[in-house]
Formats: C-alpha cells, structure tokens, sequence
C-alpha cells in the first residue's frame, strides 16, 4: 500500500500531504517559521470596516513570548531561532513570518521596508506573510511577485541544502479565510465574504507565488455537513496549503460571551470525535494539497477549559496517523 501513497507525493509513507515534507523535498531541508510582530493592525479594528476584530481573537494567545511589537525585526528574529535551536538543533535556515494580525494592512512603502529588513538576516531565506483577503491589491501582489522572482532585491543569496545558488527569497502568502460560508464570517465580524477570498488567492497564485490558507472548525452556527462541504470549495481554490484549527474559546473574547449565552450553536469536538472528523475531511480534500497544521494550541492561562488536556501538536499528528492507519483511508480517498 505504501507505494500507492508514494503516488500522490506523499512524503515518509503518510497517508496524506505534509507541508514539512512538501518543504524538504522542495528545498532539501527544514525550514522553520520564526513568528514576528510587526505592529500592524486589522481593519475590523480600527473601523474601516468593522470594530473590535474578529469574535474569537485574542492575537496575544496565538504567538510566542519572544515575539513583540516593541522590539526590532532582527532582534525577533534572534530571539526567535535561539528559541527553536533547543528543539531542531540542525536546523540552518529560517522564514520570517508576519503573523500577528494583517500584515498587508498598510501602504507599500511600509511594507517593502518590512519585508527587506527580515529578509537582510542572515539566517532568513524568505517571508510568510499572514493577511486579509481585503487587505491586497494588484500593486501589492505585483511587488510579492517582484521580490520572489528575484526582481527587487539583486545582491540577496542564500545557499539552502536543495538550491545552493538561491538568488531570490521564498514568498508565501497565507490568507486568514477561517470559513467558506459567508452566514458566518458575517457573524464572527469577520469584514469580508468568500468571494473575496476567492479573489485574492487567485490573483496571488496567477502571479507565482505560493498560497496557504487558514480554516477554523467548530465556529458558531456550523454544522458538520457544512465543514464537510467547505471541502469542494477549498478544492478549486489554487493552493498549495491549508492549516486547519478546532475552534477554542478564548477569555475575554466577544465569543466567550456568546458561548455563554448560546452553547447549541457551536459544534465541539471531543479528540477521539475531532480526528475522525479531521479524518472525514482530509478523505475529501485533493492530494496535491499540503496540509501544514490539523488543529492548535493556545496556551492554557488564555482558556477556561482544556477539554482534550495538555496534549501537543506531535503527539497529535502522531494520533492523525494512526486514526488513518485504522480506517485504512488517505488523503483524497474519496475523490
């Protein structure tokens, strides 16, 4: 059976898609995100089209101590991958991700200067770019394109395991979508419909660049059927890759009240009941697709329950793979 799965470039005998293996296969070694703030802001914050940001966000619950606004890109990026050599120790190289809310929300000229000054690290081979789909433009997406086809930056080289004579950065760009029902975007106070996602992943991919995308599961008013037929829809957009999070309920959030207030509308998952579902999903979605996260972790001090415990992402992914061993299905299966 294995070769079976080889078929679909599934890396290390999986029986689906992963974005680590779509990585070392392409550029012949890890790669690891180191997360950076860069101070921006969103525009369901500051009332171009919205207030108060999404229901369920607390931006400080989704990344690292070492990064904050208050410090320099470079020192972020130090503290950053001084963090992660006590875990891959090998590791050689590392992307810069903007992560902390939308990192496109702001003219050009702060954006070039942003993005040029994480990739003159010495360590960097290229920038994630975490955004809105309301937050680019064709001016924008013409100068991502410019920078990863080796048009903006003419002295930048790096040397990675796969390319030894790299002359451009690695630019993806990772689009916040979070649903494909626009009933509940309207209701997360999200400020945009999935016709604008749509947009934007397809203006981003027609220019070359790799497109990543970022799906939440269990937001409220959602039933499985519908996270089910979100698959076909995530299908036809050209991505390269998805991560998916189980929705949790951060304190202090409007949609803590919200659950307070009205618990049948949210569809929770025990683990046991979330990777069979994650399972019944990943059946339904392309192979070529890579998948880079399944769900998430948010520290315990920001949460009033941990229903599945302390339980962390590699023993979670190694769950995922048994759960498929045992139902004896894969990526695309249904297809």
């Amino acid at each position: 059976m294995l070769q079976d799965f080889e078929k679909y470039g599934f890396p290390d005998g999986k029986r689906y898609n992963s974005f680590v293996g779509y990585f070392k296969r392409r550029y012949g070694e890890r790669l690891q995100k180191i997360v950076l703030d860069a101070g921006f802001t969103c525009p369901n914050r500051d009332g171009k089209v919205g207030r108060g940001g999404c229901t369920y966000c607390d931006n400080a619950a989704f990344h690292p101590s070492y990064s904050t606004a208050g410090k320099s890109l470079h020192q972020q990026l130090d503290e950053g991958i001084g963090f992660h050599k006590v875990r891959y120790r090998t590791t050689e190289h590392y992307l810069a991700y903007f992560q902390s809310f939308s990192n496109t929300y702001a003219p050009l000229e702060r954006l070039c200067t942003l993005y040029e000054e994480a990739l003159s690290h010495p360590s960097v081979v290229g920038i994630v770019i975490g955004t809105r789909p309301d937050c680019v433009d064709d001016e924008k997406l013409d100068y991502l394109a410019d920078l990863a086809h080796g048009r903006v930056l003419s002295d930048w080289k790096r040397s990675l395991a796969g390319e030894p004579d790299r002359t451009a950065p690695i630019v993806i760009v990772e689009y916040g979508i979070e649903s494909c029902h626009d009933v509940t975007l309207q209701r997360i106070n999200r400020g945009h419909d999935f016709e604008t996602a749509r947009w934007a992943v397809h203006a981003t991919a027609q220019r070359g660049l790799d497109v990543g995308a970022h799906f939440i599961l269990g937001l409220p008013g959602e039933t499985r059927q519908m996270m089910l037929d979100s698959c076909a829809m995530i299908n036809e957009l050209p991505l390269r890759s998805v991560k998916f999070h189980q929705l949790q309920i951060v304190k202090g959030t409007r949609m803590e009240k919200e659950y307070a207030e009205c618990p049948q509308d949210f569809e929770r998952f025990s683990l046991d009941g979330y990777l069979d579902f994650f399972t019944d999903m990943l059946e339904r979605l392309r192979p070529t697709l890579s998948i880079e996260r399944f769900a998430g972790e948010v520290p315990p001090r920001f949460v009033n329950e941990t229903p599945w415990g302390l339980i962390r992402n590699v023993e979670l992914l190694r769950l995922l793979d048994q759960r498929l061993e045992d139902r004896d299905t894969w990526q695309g299966r249904l297809l």
